[in-house]
């Protein structure tokens, strides 16, 4: 089976049942794109076994769907007997099966603040978590922490515990992050943990984990209230009337009656 960093390494021997010493050369066929490092030809003594190791390596588990099976070929020639080239060279083959295992692969990314927030005011963060293995997978588990005391998050992220994610897709939730109207003027990191469910099934472990920093500012200043009197026992009086309000031209014709009547009396 290939492991996580698709490599695989495979043993096998070659035994001569003649009379005469062997050479012998090896072709290998590696499924997955893969790299074959191994011996290219060798001596075999009469009545003698050799032990061999080929490394397979360079296999993009990621590439390839989770459980798929290959098979890979060992091809054997005897190419001399006793250092005599064979004008017909006979081969054999040997081969066997290569598994793409499970990888389980999730990773968080929490959105970048727009801005500062003030005291007594919440905000929002997109969190984005892609699963990046080559099996269907989901969150397993959750943990939000920061380092400011009066800073509180929701639970707005346990939905995605709820939703499979599909090799090579993403899922994304919002958290609403808090902060009391004390809270006093600092820099708060809020990083965001997460866990693969199918890792933890099969045991293992896949924890990724991302960190932003998001400033508090005090809360913005109270609007300016209309000016209080010095003196608290003063009394502010106000005037009324109840006259009719007498027009610009009423004034006007009362002027003129009041001259027309001085003039009259000469």
């Amino acid at each position: 089976s290939v492991n996580e960093d698709g490599a695989a390494t495979v043993d096998f021997f070659v035994y001569n049942d003649e009379l005469l010493p062997i050479t012998v050369e090896f072709e290998y066929e590696i499924p997955f794109n893969g790299e074959a490092d191994g011996p290219e030809s060798e001596n075999i003594a009469s009545g003698g076994n050799k032990s061999f190791t080929l490394a397979i390596t360079g296999i993009d588990v990621w590439a390839h769907q989770a459980d798929s099976k290959e098979d890979f070929k060992i091809t054997v020639t005897l190419v001399s007997r006793a250092s005599i080239p064979q004008p017909l060279p006979e081969s054999k083959e040997a081969s066997g099966e290569l598994q793409i295992p499970r990888v389980y692969s999730l990773e968080v990314d929490v959105s970048d603040p727009v801005g500062p927030m003030n005291a007594g005011s919440e905000m929002s963060l997109q969190v984005t978590v892609r699963n990046n293995g080559n099996v269907n997978d989901r969150v397993g588990s959750i943990e939000v922490s920061d380092n400011c005391p009066l800073l509180t998050t929701d639970n707005g992220l346990d939905i995605l515990t709820t939703r499979d994610i599909q090799s090579g897709q993403k899922t994304e939730a919002s958290i609403t992050i808090s902060a009391s109207q004390s809270h006093p003027q600092r820099n708060c990191d809020v990083e965001v943990t997460i866990s693969s469910n199918g890792a933890a099934n099969t045991g293992g472990s896949d924890i990724s984990h991302d960190e932003v920093r998001i400033t508090v500012e005090p809360p913005p200043a109270n609007e300016e209230q209309p000016e209080e009197p010095d003196d608290p026992n003063q009394t502010v009086e106000i005037v009324s009337s109840n006259l009719p309000f007498a027009s610009p031209i009423l004034t006007i014709s009362m002027l003129i009656l009041a001259v027309f009547s001085v003039k009259n009396r000469f």
